[in-house]
């Protein structure tokens, strides 16, 4: 079974590579690995890529808001990257490139 999030790091970057569709099936899992590894880490950024998602829904929308607080805790910035105009689509509409802490990019 392939994992659902595959890390690297670059310097005092941790990438998130999301490997998967986000819903309510698979987020919890993949909140409580990105979480153990922000903490585990402490990185001055958190880079979520969406590169190889297909699908997400509201679930994915609580992923990335979760993060953006728990890297906030530890003085981390967010970004996520490498979203398919679908899923651009929804995090605009979201509003979550308002939120301070976090950069949307393509």
């Amino acid at each position: 079974m392939q994992k659902d999030v595959i890390f690297s790091e670059i310097g005092d970057t941790l990438v998130a590579r999301i490997q998967c569709d986000v819903d309510h099936h698979t987020a919890k899992h993949m909140r409580e690995s990105i979480d153990a590894m922000l903490l585990n880490r402490n990185p001055d950024e958190l880079v979520l890529d969406f590169t190889r998602v297909d699908f997400m829904d509201s679930s994915g929308l609580g992923l990335i808001l979760g993060r953006v607080e728990r890297a906030s805790s530890i003085g981390a910035q967010v970004r996520i990257c490498g979203m398919s105009p679908r899923i651009m689509k929804l995090v605009k509409l979201s509003g979550i490139e308002r939120i301070q802490g976090i950069t949307v990019g393509k």
